[in-house]
């Protein structure tokens, strides 16, 4: 990662895609704010980057107009930023790999948000090194870049590649990028100045396995019968086998699964199942053959049938129509993170 001493103002570039992680791009420029503003001096210096002249739309309709077109930036930065959400495939292009290799050549850090490691694994820049990602497109990740190692954390630091998740892990990272940068004291005031009440550990999971955001605690026994269902999709495994792991019987894991989900066990896992499926349908070019034995149909028929079930449409029409990125839109998913 990129070091300083203290009358040295470092240089990030914030490159903005189409249909970026609004929330991301604030919360990790307002550390460097923070930080600009105890120190006393600028020690931070940020421009805003895009593809185009025209104004730029996050994915929840947030616009930024006042960008810079990124290959005008021909300097070396000192951090290269790549915020992307939704639809990272859409924003692949040659230009943008040269200019990516260019800065990585050049010597800088590059830091991926939300969906931003997927271009950075089109340019070749993510090969050799561990790498985050949003959870939802985690086994898309896996599946496309197989040189890189994928992780379920909030963020990771990597040499001089960083990523993080998204949302407010982005200000968690920019503390950490303080914290290297400037020290323990710059890193704690900028993050009393925001109010964000503490810096989470980079080994920290992106979902976590025991609460909710609101309080309410999941049955250790049932978490763990869930766990085990993440981590066998390919071969589904039978339901004796999961309430023995579990420390229940059959009809204990039943009883608890309708008490907490609403559905059977059975169901449970075949949604779990069809939930990864549907990230590998809108995210990949993988074939709906391989899609559905990476997921535990037996056939591709058997698998079309209950993706349809569930999601109301054909795999590939829904290839097509996931695609397109709509405001609050949600997948259901169970974490997935095997």
């Amino acid at each position: 990662m990129t070091t300083t001493s203290d009358d040295h103002c470092l240089s990030i570039g914030m490159l903005l895609l189409p249909g970026f992680n609004g929330l991301a791009a604030h919360a990790m420029i307002d550390p460097f704010r923070a930080a600009n503003y105890l120190h006393g001096r600028p020690v931070y210096h940020w421009q805003w980057l895009s593809p185009g002249q025209e104004a730029v739309t996050a994915s929840n309709g947030l616009r930024f107009s006042n960008t810079r077109r990124y290959h005008e930036c021909t300097d070396r930065l000192d951090y290269v930023v790549v915020n992307a959400s939704w639809n990272p495939e859409n924003c692949r292009s040659a230009p943008l790999t040269r200019w990516l290799r260019r800065q990585a050549a050049m010597g800088s850090t590059l830091v991926a948000i939300d969906t931003g490691a997927f271009l950075l694994g089109y340019a070749g820049l993510a090969d050799g090194y561990r790498v985050t990602v949003h959870y939802e497109h985690i086994a898309a990740f896996r599946e496309l870049f197989r040189n890189a190692t994928v992780s379920d954390t909030l963020y990771v630091m990597d040499r001089n590649r960083l990523s993080c998740c998204g949302g407010q892990a982005s200000a968690d990272l920019a503390l950490e990028i303080i914290c290297g940068n400037h020290g323990l004291d710059l890193a704690n005031g900028a993050a009393r100045y925001i109010f964000h009440e503490r810096l989470r550990p980079r080994t920290e999971g992106q979902l976590s396995r025991r609460h909710e955001p609101v309080g309410h605690a999941m049955p250790t026994n049932l978490l763990d019968a869930i766990i085990l269902m993440e981590r066998n999709l390919e071969e589904p495994l039978p339901l004796p086998e999961i309430a023995l792991h579990a420390g229940l019987s059959v009809r204990q894991l039943e009883r608890i699964f309708r008490l907490h989900t609403g559905m059977t066990p059975v169901r449970y896992y075949v949604d779990v199942r069809l939930d990864r499926a549907r990230g590998l349908v809108t995210q990949t070019e993988m074939p709906m053959v391989e899609i559905a034995s990476a997921c535990g149909f037996r056939s591709s028929a058997h698998f079309s049938r209950a993706y349809r079930k569930r999601f109301t449409l054909a795999p590939m029409k829904d290839r097509i129509r996931g695609r397109i990125p709509f405001h609050f839109r949600s997948f259901p998913s169970h974490a997935g993170l095997a």
